[in-house]
C-alpha cells in the first residue's frame, strides 16, 4: 500500500511523544531526524551496488531493528551510525548526537524502553520507503520539512530559528527569477542556511537544475541542513558549517576572494547584537562594506544584505528576509539604505504579517536585489525608475500561537509581484523621485507609499438626527452595483434631502429582493457555468490519471485553471476561489493522489484494528481510503440507506416522546416524583404495584402514563435492533460491491462523487458569502438610520409616560 501523507507525517509525530519530556523539542527532533534519516537511506539503497549512499554491513536501520530490547542498544546504534557515516562522508553529520546520553534518554530501562519504542515506530510497514515515492515529488522531504515546523512551533523563541517557515521559502523562491528549463547550470547560496529549507525551495523552482551552496555556523544544525538535502535528492550540495559568514566566508574562489553566485536567499539572525565577532568590518578582507559604511555595532541587519550583495554575480539576483526596522531606521543604516536606493540594487520590498516566523513575533519583510535589473535602468531618471513595494500584512491564516501565510496569499504575491501589478491597498511602483523627495528623505517604510488601512465604517450625524441613509454608504458598495446596476434603484430612492436615500422595502425583505432580483440571479448562473467548464475539464484530466504521476505537478494544472478561469471576474476573488481547491487539495485529495501514483485507480478495502489495553487487536470494522464506505453507499445503496435514517427518525422522535414525559412527570406533582432515578426498572416496578385490580381504579391515570413510558423505551429498543440489522446488511452489500467495481466506476465515485462534488459546494459557498455580505452591509445600515434622534426622544418620552402612570396607580407618586 502506497503512504498517505498525512499517515506518514502523524506516524512520525507518534515517534516524538516517544522522547517528549525528557527533553526539549530543539534537542529531541535530531533523534528523530537522524532515525528517519537512517530508516530512508536503508530502505531506498540497501543492496544498491551503485547507489549514492552506500549501506554497510552493521549500519543499517535492519541492524538497529534487531537491537530492540537489549542493555546496550544506545551504544550499538551509535556504533551502526558511525559506520554509515564513515562509509558516505557523513561523519559530523548524522553522528553529531549520541543514543546513549543518560541525561537526555534516561539511564537503563528507561532508555532500553525509549529507544525500543522508538525503532518500532519506524517499523510501521506505512513507511517501507523503498515502494513509496511518487516520481518526482520529495514526500520523504516533506515530511522532514513537516516534522522541523512542527520542532520549530515547540521549541519556542530563539530556538527555532533553524526554519524558515516552508511559505515564506516558496515565496522567496518564486520572485528572485530562478529559471525552468534552462540549459546552464544555476549556483544557489543561502549564507545562513539552518535546515536548508530555504535552499531547496529555490531549487526546486529550478526543477533541480542548480548547484547549492550553504554555510551554517551551528554544528548540529548544518547536520540537518546536509540530511536534508540527501532526503531531497540533492547529496552533492555543499553545505560548509562551523563558522560565521560574516567573520569567516567559507565559500571562496580560487583567488581566496567571496565566491559569486546567480542567486541568494536568507533568513539571517534578526538585529545581530554579535556580529562583528571574529573580524574587523573597517578591514574587511572581502571590502563588504565600503564607503565607511559600517552597521551598527549591535545590530547586523545591514551587515548580511552587503554581504549578499557583494556575493551576487554582474546579473545575480537575491532576496532576503529582514526586520522591518531596515526599511526606516536613521544614522549610519539611513546612510547605507540611501546609497542601495541611488545605485538601484532594491528592486522591491514585500511586507509580511507579523508572528510568522518562530524565532520572533516582529514583522519582517522581504528586500529583493536584482544587479541585472540595476545594470538595466542605471541611466533612467528618477522619475522613471524606483522600487515595487507589496504591502502583504493583512493575508494569513492564524495557526495556534503564530500566523501562516495561505496559499491564495503566496500566489498573489508571486502574481503581483512577478507581473509589477498594482493593486488598491496592496502594492504600488514608487519611484525613486517620491523615495528621494525630502518629506520621504530615503526612507522606504512600506505606509509612507501604500495605505492599506480598512476605510472606517462612519457614523453620520446627521443621519442619525434626520433619518435617512447617507448616499456615501451605498455607493461605498459600488462593485456590486456594476454586476447588478437596476437593483440599487429597486433597494433605494431619494429622500426629501440631498444625499440621503430611504430603503423601499421592509427589513425583512431585503435578502429576498436581492436573491431574486433578475441581475442576481443572471450572476448567479454565469458563476455556475464558469465552474461547470472548469469541472469539466478537470474532471476530464483527473479521470487520465496514471500511476507515477506527480501529485504536485497534478494540483499545479487544476489550481492555475481555477486561476484562469476567475481571472478579472468581478466580486469573485480568484485567489479565494483558489484557496477552496487548494484547501480541499491539503486536506483529502493530495493523500488521493500520492496512492494513484502508486498503486493506480484500486479501490482495496481493509479492516481497522486498534490496539485494547491488553494489547489485543480488536476489529473496529473496515474502511477504503480512495474510496470510502459512505461513496459506494451513496452510489448503489441509496434506498437501504434511506430506510435506515428513516428508522433512526422514528426512533429519535420516539426518544423525543421519552424526554417530554419524563420532564413532565418528573416535578415534584408528577407521577415519576418518587423515583431516585427514572428509567425503565423504576417504572416497572411501579406500574406492578398499582396495576392491580385494588389500585388500578384509583390510579388510571398514571397506570396509562407509565405504560406509555415503557412502551417508548421498547419501541425504541425494536428500533435499534431493526437499525443495528440493517447497517449490518448494508455494510455487507457495500464491502461486496468493491469487488464489481471496475476503474471506470472507482473513477466516477473518486473524482465526480468525492473530489468534484466537494469542491462545488466549497466554491459555492464563496459566492453565498458574497451575497450574504451585501444584504448584511443594506441590512446594518436600515437599522442604523431608521430612528432619527427626535423620534427616539419622542418614544422614550411615551414610554417614560406610560411607566409614571402605571407608578401612580400603585401609589408612587413624586414631584
Amino acid at each position: 500500500m502506497a503512504i498517505k501523507k498525512s499517515e506518514l507525517y502523524s506516524s512520525l509525530w507518534a515517534s516524538c511523544d516517544k522522547l517528549r519530556g525528557s527533553m526539549e523539542p530543539s534537542q529531541y527532533k535530531d533523534y528523530v531526524l537522524v532515525l528517519l534519516f537512517v530508516k530512508y537511506v536503508s530502505d531506498k539503497y540497501a543492496n544498491d551496488l551503485n547507489a549514492l549512499i552506500y549501506i554497510p554491513e552493521g549500519g543499517s536501520f535492519k541492524d538497529m531493528q534487531a537491537l530492540k530490547g537489549q542493555k546496550d542498544i544506545g551504544e550499538k546504534i551509535d556504533m551502526a551510525i558511525t559506520a554509515l557515516a564513515k562509509e558516505n562522508d557523513l561523519e559530523n553529520v548524522i553522528d553529531v548526537i549520541s543514543f546513549q546520553d543518560e541525561e537526555k534518554l534516561g539511564k537503563g530501562k528507561e532508555m532500553v524502553d525509549k529507544l525500543t519504542d522508538l525503532i518500532t515506530i519506524f517499523e510501521n510497514p506505512a513507511l517501507d520507503f523503498s515502494k513509496n515515492r511518487a516520481e518526482g515529488d520529495d514526500i520523504l522531504g516533506d515530511a522532514y520539512e513537516y516534522l522541523m515546523r512542527h520542532f520549530a512551533s515547540e521549541s519556542g523563541k530563539s530556538k527555532g530559528e533553524f526554519y524558515t517557515p516552508s511559505e515564506v521559502s516558496r515565496v522567496l523562491a518564486k520572485v528572485i527569477g530562478v529559471k525552468k528549463n534552462t540549459t546552464d547550470k544555476q549556483t544557489i547560496h543561502d549564507p545562513t542556511c539552518g535546515s536548508g529549507s530555504l535552499l531547496l525551495k529555490v531549487a526546486e523552482e529550478s526543477d533541480n537544475n542548480a548547484t547549492i551552496y550553504g554555510q551554517e555556523k551551528t554544528v548540529v544544525t548544518a547536520a540537518l541542513a546536509r540530511m536534508n538535502m540527501i532526503l531531497h535528492n540533492n547529496p552533492e550540495a555543499e553545505i560548509k558549517k562551523g563558522q560565521s559568514t560574516l567573520s569567516n566566508p567559507l565559500h571562496l574562489n580560487e583567488l581566496g576572494g567571496l565566491k559569486t553566485f546567480d542567486f541568494v536567499v536568507a533568513n539571517p539572525p534578526f538585529s545581530s547584537k554579535n556580529w562583528t565577532d571574529g573580524f574587523d568590518p573597517a578591514n574587511d578582507l572581502h571590502s563588504r562594506f565600503e564607503e565607511g559604511k559600517i552597521p551598527p555595532d549591535k545590530n547586523g541587519d545591514y551587515a548580511f544584505l552587503l554581504h549578499i550583495i557583494k556575493t551576487l554575480k554582474s546579473t545575480g539576483k537575491a532576496a532576503c528576509i529582514l526586520p522591518h526596522g531596515v526599511l526606516f531606521r536613521g544614522n549610519v543604516e539611513a546612510a547605507i539604505r540611501k546609497s542601495l536606493i541611488e545605485k538601484g540594487r532594491i528592486k522591491g520590498i514585500i511586507g509580511l504579517p507579523a508572528n510568522l516566523f518562530y524565532g520572533t513575533g516582529i514583522p519582517a519583510c522581504i528586500i529583493v536585489i536584482d544587479m541585472e535589473y540595476a545594470e538595466q535602468t542605471k541611466d533612467l531618471s528618477p522619475e522613471e525608475k524606483g522600487i515595487f513595494m507589496i504591502d502583504a500584512s493583512k493575508g494569513f491564516l492564524k495557526d495556534g500561537n503564530k500566523n501562516r501565510l495561505r496559499e491564495q496569499d503566496i500566489h498573489k504575491i508571486v502574481d503581483v509581484f512577478n507581473k509589477q501589478i498594482e493593486l488598491p491597498k496592496f502594492s504600488r511602483f514608487v519611484k525613486i523621485a517620491e523615495i528621494a523627495d525630502p518629506k520621504n528623505d530615503f526612507n522606504l517604510n512600506i505606509p509612507r507609499y501604500i495605505d492599506s488601512q480598512e476605510i472606517e465604517d462612519i457614523q453620520d450625524i446627521e443621519g442619525h438626527l434626520l433619518g435617512g441613509i447617507p448616499d456615501a454608504d451605498i455607493e461605498a458598495l459600488s462593485e456590486y452595483w456594476e454586476v447588478y446596476p437596476t437593483l440599487k434603484n429597486q433597494l433605494f430612492s431619494g429622500s426629501i434631502r440631498a444625499n440621503y436615500s430611504q430603503l423601499n422595502i421592509s427589513k425583512t425583505a431585503i435578502k429576498q429582493s436581492i436573491f431574486s432580483h433578475p441581475e442576481f440571479v443572471t450572476f448567479s448562473t454565469v458563476m455556475d457555468a464558469l465552474f461547470d467548464s472548469w469541472k469539466v475539464r478537470s474532471t476530464a484530466y483527473l479521470k487520465a490519471l496514471t500511476i507515477g504521476i506527480k501529485p504536485k505537478q497534478t494540483i499545479n494544472d487544476i489550481s492555475e485553471d481555477v486561476l484562469q478561469s476567475y481571472t478579472n471576474r468581478k466580486l469573485m476573488d480568484k485567489y479565494d476561489v483558489y484557496q477552496h481547491l487548494m484547501n480541499y487539495w491539503n486536506e483529502t485529495m493530495q493523500d488521493d493522489c500520492y496512492l494513484i501514483a502508486v498503486d493506480g485507480w484500486k479501490a482495496e478495502p481493509y479492516r481497522i484494528l486498534v490496539k485494547n489495553k491488553a494489547g489485543n487487536d480488536v476489529d473496529k470494522g473496515w474502511e477504503c481510503d480512495l474510496v470510502p464506505k459512505s461513496l459506494v453507499i451513496d452510489r448503489y445503496f441509496m434506498v437501504e440507506k434511506t430506510a435506515i435514517e428513516q428508522l433512526s427518525a422514528k426512533k429519535e422522535s420516539l426518544a423525543s416522546q421519552q424526554t417530554e414525559l419524563e420532564e413532565e412527570h418528573g416535578g415534584e406533582d408528577g407521577f415519576f416524583a418518587d423515583f431516585d432515578k427514572i428509567n425503565k426498572a423504576n417504572a416497572q416496578k411501579r406500574l406492578k404495584s398499582i396495576d392491580t385490580p385494588m389500585f388500578r381504579k384509583d390510579n388510571t391515570a398514571e397506570v396509562a402514563i407509565l405504560k406509555t413510558y415503557l412502551k417508548l423505551i421498547d419501541d425504541q429498543a425494536e428500533l435499534s435492533k431493526k437499525i443495528k440489522e440493517a447497517e449490518i446488511a448494508l455494510d455487507l452489500k457495500a464491502l461486496n460491491q468493491y469487488k464489481s467495481l471496475t476503474e471506470t466506476d472507482i473513477k466516477q465515485l473518486v473524482v465526480d462523487d468525492k473530489w468534484m462534488a466537494t469542491i462545488e459546494r466549497s466554491v459555492k459557498t464563496e459566492m453565498e458569502r458574497i451575497s450574504q455580505r451585501l444584504t448584511q452591509r443594506i441590512k446594518e445600515l436600515a437599522e442604523r438610520y431608521e430612528t432619527p434622534m427626535p423620534l427616539q426622544t419622542t418614544e422614550v418620552a411615551e414610554l417614560e409616560a406610560k411607566v409614571t402612570a402605571h407608578l401612580e396607580k400603585m401609589g408612587f407618586v413624586w414631584k
